[in-house]
């Protein structure tokens, strides 16, 4: 052996290629990522609805102590915020109960009314407005409606039943008057060709359907049902604010003036503010409010559930309402 042979290095090994990865490693492996994803989604749901159980008993537990809570002389508080509607917020049933606690108890001395509201419903209206008529004759305690951004339509309607109304200078008061709103979709059908194909039982059942052209008895239908709610609207203005009300051609036309000027027509009482109000005329400066609250799965209901429908349906139809 010669001697350079002797001394060369020796040949490398050729690299080691990876075997390839077996069909069912890589299915176990999703498989397995899958159920970690499941599980950590499935903990933070139990957390949450964990979370959600706690703060409605947290929030019962708070309305049940303030409920029991012993009151002395006070000022009771019923707030009205929102769009007058049976499956909203403001309902005649919530505003009744709250209106009902404050004067049955007897720590409350006056009762008020804080409203910022466009209006809504003339039946809720209506059935706030005759219990604050029974409660007022029912119990020696005045009622007070405070009137703050808006106070409009069913709004005012509720707030004519009280004793007083208060205002801001710059809140907006009135529009007295009923409307009924909705879409008629006839020409753009007309151009799309498409045909409307409605079947009733009775002559008069496909009236205010938005697909088909109103007739001129319809029309004259539905105007002369406005005009009966309208004067029902006026007739409770009228006897509310009684000789107080200093009546003009624009007070019944739907028309909205300011607090100043809701004040010189007869349709406020007086410039003022709760704590006002509380320190000043009623004479107890503590408030306790008798609104019922909302606690967080009744909210999620509203929100989330029959509400939103409710409110599509009733502008389909064409509802009466007082805003």
């Amino acid at each position: 052996m010669h001697a350079d042979e002797a001394s060369s290095p020796a040949p490398t090994p050729p690299a080691a290629v990876p075997a390839a990865p077996h069909p069912f490693d890589e299915m176990a492996r999703v498989w397995l990522a899958d159920r970690r994803r499941e599980r950590r989604w499935r903990t933070i749901w139990r957390v949450l609805w964990l979370l959600l159980a706690v703060a409605v008993f947290a929030g019962t537990l708070a309305d049940a102590r303030r409920a029991s809570a012993p009151s002395g002389p006070h000022t009771a508080l019923v707030e009205v915020r929102g769009a007058i509607d049976a499956e909203g917020e403001a309902t005649a049933d919530a505003i009744n109960a709250a209106l009902r606690s404050a004067f049955e108890d007897k720590g409350a001395r006056a009762v008020v009314m804080r409203i910022n509201s466009p209006g809504g419903s003339p039946v809720q209206a209506g059935l706030v407005y005759d219990e604050i008529q029974r409660l007022r004759k029912l119990y020696d305690k005045k009622l007070y409606a405070v009137c703050e951004e808006l106070c409009a339509s069913a709004a005012y309607y509720m707030a004519a039943a009280a004793d007083e109304i208060v205002v801001d200078k710059a809140s907006l008061v009135g529009s007295i008057g009923v409307l009924m709103d909705g879409f008629g979709y006839t020409g753009v059908m007309d151009k799309l060709g498409v045909e409307r194909r409605l079947l009733t039982a009775g002559a008069n059942k496909g009236f205010l359907d938005p697909f088909t052209p109103m007739s001129e008895a319809h029309r004259a239908y539905a105007l002369a049902t406005l005009d009966q709610i309208h004067q029902q609207f006026i007739e409770a203005v009228k006897a509310g604010r009684g000789e107080r009300l200093k009546i003009t051609p624009d007070t019944f036309s739907g028309l909205f003036w300011n607090g100043q000027s809701a004040l010189q027509q007869g349709l406020a009482d007086r410039i003022g503010s709760l704590d006002q109000l509380a320190r000043e005329v009623i004479g107890a400066e503590e408030i306790i409010d008798y609104t019922p609250k909302e606690n967080l799965a009744e909210r999620f209901a509203r929100r989330f559930g029959a509400a939103a429908g409710g409110a599509v349906v009733g502008a389909l139809r064409g509802l009466p309402t007082l805003r």
